[in-house]
């Protein structure tokens, strides 16, 4: 399926462009870890470019942090839908199964709104945040993390540390235990 996309300014195509060179391996992986099924993983990728194009305009800075995790994300919840509908595996199970999750929706979701999770997180800075959603929120081990972000793994375990330390405190002063 060939798709023709028509950019409202050339600094959209480049955006998009660079988003798709710099992430559809990211993304594949993702959805295929998800699916567990290399032809529904492309399909899931082709649909989350879709949607990003849509969205394209949320997106300031195609190379930082937010951006990846914004692919990630998409891509993460039309390969959830995709799994629900194909009823290959309930998505429950799926997040049931990951190691070592830090279930944030769990944790925090109920006593807390969207609005105010999103400031939460704002707070943290975007090079915390940024660390902190690919290893809890999008599952990616500690060396994956380094890698996705041209940094050493200990550096982003360091990160890690410290996104949590702060999170903790921005929890407390908010009154939230």
């Amino acid at each position: 399926m060939v798709l023709i996309f028509a950019f409202s300014n050339e600094r959209d195509q480049e955006k998009f462009e660079y988003l798709y060179q710099k992430y559809k391996s990211l993304m594949l992986h993702k959805a295929y870890g998800i699916l567990r099924d290399y032809g529904l993983a492309e399909d899931a990728v082709s649909e989350a470019y879709i949607r990003i194009y849509k969205n394209l305009h949320k997106i300031d800075d195609p190379s930082s942090n937010s951006s990846i995790a914004f692919v990630v994300t998409i891509v993460k919840n039309v390969s959830l839908t995709m799994l629900s509908k194909e009823k290959r595996m309930p998505v429950e199970e799926y997040d049931e199964d990951r190691p070592d999750s830090f279930d944030l929706e769990e944790s925090v979701l109920a006593a807390v709104s969207s609005q105010q999770i999103y400031e939460i997180m704002d707070q943290l800075g975007e090079e915390l945040r940024g660390v902190f959603m690919l290893r809890y929120a999008y599952d990616y081990s500690l060396k994956e993390v380094g890698t996705l972000l041209n940094i050493s793994e200990n550096n982003a375990a360091v990160r890690l540390h410290r996104a949590k330390k702060k999170l903790a405190q921005i929890l407390s002063e908010k009154g939230y235990s």
